[in-house]
């Protein structure tokens, strides 16, 4: 038996939702101790509350995910609530790119051409800087490129895969608007394999992307759909903050010892790198942070670390507007 506090953290929901479940007789625990009314668990419980959480992710009715629950041995019942709901979702998801697409273009009616002029060094080494972070789902398009987030205040270049997220500030001039679009990955790729020299321009025009770089224009189509709000999660500060040489630390990186854990969320097993910084011992994805630092390319970095759990946050000490950050594995 566990305590609604262990199952909490074993099934990745949190305690007042296991209130909840129990109340709306979802998933009652196996045991109330009469005196003091606390819940306790069974093991075999574990599978359905991590079930009911991963339900709610993807906003199955409350019914629905009772029925699931109540159902989860007879393959043929949950297979048929479950592919009714994922119908719903991809007519949900169908409308929803309609109605972006209609608001999209109203917005390009109304708004002037916007024209960002730099170098083609500059955009390059952005682009560089991002690239690694680029998501590949198919099912996340909006992750699948680059995005050109551009104001008054800086024009950015952002790449976010959900694992790692990398920011990077380019340097120009803005004429026109604010614009946020996201370049798709074939345009970005076809700039990287450009001569870094002269002057470039970006220009958004609705939804046509035009970049003259390297003595040629590239034209594409931006991607269809709206990028996450990144700034939301980008980080003010940390309780740790370590000076780093990038490629001795990459060394240390590729040296550290390695640990098979298994994921909360799933109970499936992954290999984490086990950093040692100070008194924090650190889970990674030793891919991942070996293609965030060699983008980084050489010289000194900032790390950033709020605890083991905590994103890992890079930052160069020369420009302040770049910026990755990596999730962490959970050791334990």
């Amino acid at each position: 038996m566990r305590g609604i506090g262990r199952l909490a953290r074993d099934s990745g929901l949190t305690v007042s939702a296991l209130r909840f479940y129990d109340g709306a007789g979802v998933l009652v625990p196996a045991h109330v101790d009469p005196w003091t009314g606390y819940r306790w668990y069974s093991d075999e419980q574990v599978v359905a509350a991590r079930l009911v959480a991963r339900l709610r992710r993807v906003g199955m009715p409350l019914a629905e995910i009772r029925r699931v629950v109540a159902h989860r041995d007879d393959p043929a019942a949950v297979d048929a609530v479950l592919e009714a709901h994922l119908r719903r979702l991809e007519a949900g998801l169908a409308d929803a790119r309609r109605e972006l697409s209609a608001a999209r273009s109203l917005l390009a009616e109304e708004s002037p051409m916007t024209t960002i002029t730099t170098t083609t060094t500059a955009l390059l080494d952005a682009l560089r800087g991002v690239r690694f972070a680029v998501g590949t789902d198919p099912g996340l398009p909006m992750l699948t490129g680059v995005l050109l987030d551009a104001d008054a205040d800086a024009v950015r270049l952002v790449a976010s895969d959900r694992y790692r997220l990398a920011v990077r500030q380019v340097p120009g001039t803005l004429a026109g608007g604010p614009v946020s679009a996201i370049l798709p990955i074939g345009l970005v790729d076809e700039l990287l394999g450009t001569a870094a020299d002269g002057p470039a321009t970006v220009r958004v025009d609705g939804d046509d992307v035009v970049v003259e770089a390297g003595g040629r224009a590239h034209t594409a189509r931006r991607v269809d759909a709206g990028f996450p709000d990144y700034r939301r999660v980008l980080p003010e500060g940390a309780a740790r903050r370590v000076e780093l040489d990038v490629d001795r630390f990459r060394a240390e990186v590729a040296a550290a010892p390695s640990r098979t854990v298994r994921r909360p969320e799933d109970g499936a097993e992954q290999t984490a790198a086990v950093l040692t910084l100070g008194d924090v011992e650190v889970g990674v994805d030793r891919a991942f942070l070996l293609e965030a630092l060699d983008a980084e390319g050489a010289g000194q970095l900032v790390l950033h670390l709020d605890g083991p759990i905590s994103p890992l946050v890079l930052r160069s000490p020369d420009r302040a507007g770049d910026v990755s950050m990596l999730m962490p594995i959970a050791l334990g």
